[in-house]
């Protein structure tokens, strides 16, 4: 850390510099004052897409700034989340951006202080390494999900996408034509909720389900991630289906 004066480094800045993004107040460290956390990138041309995404904090007590680079730090609508994920009673920093991929994957981090030290305890590409899944058409028109952390299996009915569908996969007597395997995108939807209301976030998050190709949506696994003390782990799992439209 070193004492700069965040007003002068933010008023002065020149095109193509960084700009504050957005910008949020909460006290991160416990010591009963506010910071200030800005969210701060660098605008890509005639573009959405921000890059060099930072953290900048300025520590109400002690009048210090730090900047902390993401780990991705590429990527479109960037927005800060403030809210106590650990249970310390302590607001921590959740940080989330658009990759802009026709799967609408993004990226998330979040940032607690520990001992002092703001650090990153999560972030999306090294969570999405742990859910590892299979999707496979099955007989009889359904679709079997495989979930391997934790170990789930999920069948889902494919009777609502119509007999158009089914027909160029099954034959008349619900066997398949052929093998077919989809597969679980990476997290595409990541939002803090106080499932129990007792002050401390959980966070749900949502992959999609594809079939023959990205397009060809079967639903979503559903995962609600906890702080165990040491890092977030799945609490439960639940999968999600579209209805089939009666109107």
């Amino acid at each position: 850390m070193t004492n700069i004066n965040p007003s002068a480094s933010i008023t002065s800045i020149p095109q193509m510099s960084p700009q504050i993004i957005q910008t949020k107040f909460g006290d991160i460290n416990g010591d009963g004052f506010f910071e200030t956390i800005f969210l701060m990138g660098t605008k890509s041309p005639d573009s959405p897409l921000w890059r060099n995404l930072t953290l900048a904090i300025f520590y109400g007590q002690t009048r210090q700034f730090e900047q902390i680079m993401l780990k991705e730090n590429v990527g479109y609508n960037p927005t800060i989340f403030l809210g106590d994920f650990t249970g310390d009673h302590i607001e921590d920093i959740l940080v989330v951006s658009d990759t802009g991929g026709s799967g609408g994957i993004i990226n998330g981090e979040i940032f607690s202080s520990q001992n002092g030290k703001v650090r990153s305890i999560f972030d999306t590409e090294a969570f999405n390494n742990t859910l590892k899944y299979t999707v496979n058409y099955e007989n009889n028109y359904k679709a079997s999900v495989r979930s391997m952390n934790p170990k789930k299996l999920y069948i889902l009915d494919l009777h609502y996408k119509g007999q158009d569908y089914l027909a160029e996969i099954y034959h008349k007597d619900g066997t398949l034509k052929q093998p077919i395997e989809g597969w679980v995108d990476p997290i595409s939807g990541l939002y803090p909720i106080d499932f129990d209301r007792d002050g401390t976030y959980e966070i749900l998050a949502f992959q999609a389900i594809a079939g023959r190709y990205h397009a060809d949506g079967l639903g979503y696994i559903e995962n609600v991630l906890k702080w165990n003390g040491q890092q977030f782990v799945v609490e439960r799992q639940t999968a999600a289906i579209y209805g089939e439209d009666l109107s």
